[in-house]
């Protein structure tokens, strides 16, 4: 018999705006930016301020150890509000816990969660706290994160002809850190033991909050997004979707770190398809491009200028040496299958 599920990962945008954009409860004029692809924030006018929300599962990783999974639990929420050019300022916590999951573990989770909002310098605000039947790791609750600032300061995510396209780390720096993590023992069969090293040490680059940072006070950005599900393709697509734009993005110049193209390769995974929670897709004015590479390069991030937004009717354009094809989004991304097939070969 044929299997007619879902597939896993997020809706398909053509089914989000179908059937879960047009409902979205009462209409409010002081919401300046709403639920839609390709943003990974909403937005209040409170006058002189404004406050911006980010929602998302609170995903704990549990084979990464209790205090690199909350560090990257913070970190997945956090990023999406600081692409708006507002520090991420409150957190709201719900905690749906596995019912394995013991006190001893749950005190090690929560004092690094605790230890890297002090960092961050956010502080929590409300929660919720329980173990449930039927809760399993990764997805351990949800959380909203809250940024406050004033209205000058945020980047309203809207990508304009002439921009230049930023790209920092490069592609599929979730999908190596997670595999890494998970499945060893494949990479290591494969490539030995120093790469699984390399590859676990991309883990501490699952952020955009500095890369955001330090873009947003270059000046000249007009849109930052966190290449999450789908990738750098999945996340170029949608800000090129919701700016009304179109793209020429030359893949050559897109930095593809080592411990990522081979990790990949491992898991026969397409790296610019697949979940990169930690790369920074930005848009900026052309004459500022240069200048926030070199400052996300001087904090030790690489990045670089991939291609330039184009008009709509150009399309999205991806130049590949003497190719010349047309980016397509990929509406399903590789990495929750080959994840779920891994789990089940282990």
């Amino acid at each position: 018999m044929k299997n007619n599920l879902p597939k896993l990962g997020k809706i398909h945008p053509d089914f989000f705006n179908q059937h879960i954009y047009r409902k979205l409860g009462k209409s409010d004029k002081s919401i300046i930016v709403g639920p839609q692809n390709g943003v990974d924030f909403g937005v209040v006018d409170l006058g002189a301020n404004v406050m911006v929300l980010s929602t998302d599962p609170f995903f704990i990783a549990k084979e990464l150890g209790m205090e690199k999974a909350a560090w990257f639990a913070v970190h997945i929420i956090a990023s999406d509000v600081a692409v708006s050019g507002i520090a991420p300022k409150y957190l709201a916590i719900d905690l749906n816990l596995p019912p394995e999951m013991t006190e001893v573990e749950l005190v090690r989770m929560w004092d690094a969660v605790h230890q890297e909002c002090k960092k961050l310098k956010i502080s929590v605000i409300t929660g919720h706290t329980a173990r449930y039947a039927g809760c399993n790791y990764p997805m351990v609750g949800g959380a909203t994160m809250f940024g406050l600032g004033e209205k000058k300061e945020l980047i309203n995510p809207r990508a304009k002809v002439g921009d230049a396209i930023i790209i920092s780390k490069g592609p599929a720096i979730e999908t190596t850190g997670l595999l890494s993590a998970y499945f060893p023992e494949f990479l290591e069969a494969k490539y030995g033991k120093s790469l699984v090293k390399r590859a676990q040490d991309v883990f501490y680059q699952m952020s955009t909050v500095k890369d955001a940072a330090i873009a947003a006070s270059v000046g000249g950005v007009t849109a930052m997004h966190d290449a999450t599900e789908c990738g750098v393709w999945g996340g170029l697509f949608e800000i090129a979707q919701h700016s009304r734009v179109g793209m020429c993005i030359d893949l050559n110049k897109i930095i593809l770190q080592e411990e990522v193209r081979l990790t990949c390769e491992c898991f026969d995974i397409d790296p610019y398809k697949s979940i990169s929670e930690g790369t920074l897709l930005a848009t900026a004015d052309k004459k500022k491009a240069k200048f926030i590479v070199a400052a996300l390069e001087k904090a030790g991030i690489p990045a670089s200028i991939v291609g330039q937004v184009t008009e709509r009717s150009k399309g999205m354009r991806v130049l590949d040496k003497t190719r010349n094809y047309e980016l397509k989004h990929p509406r399903i991304d590789p990495f929750w299958g080959k994840f779920e097939e891994y789990l089940k070969k282990r």
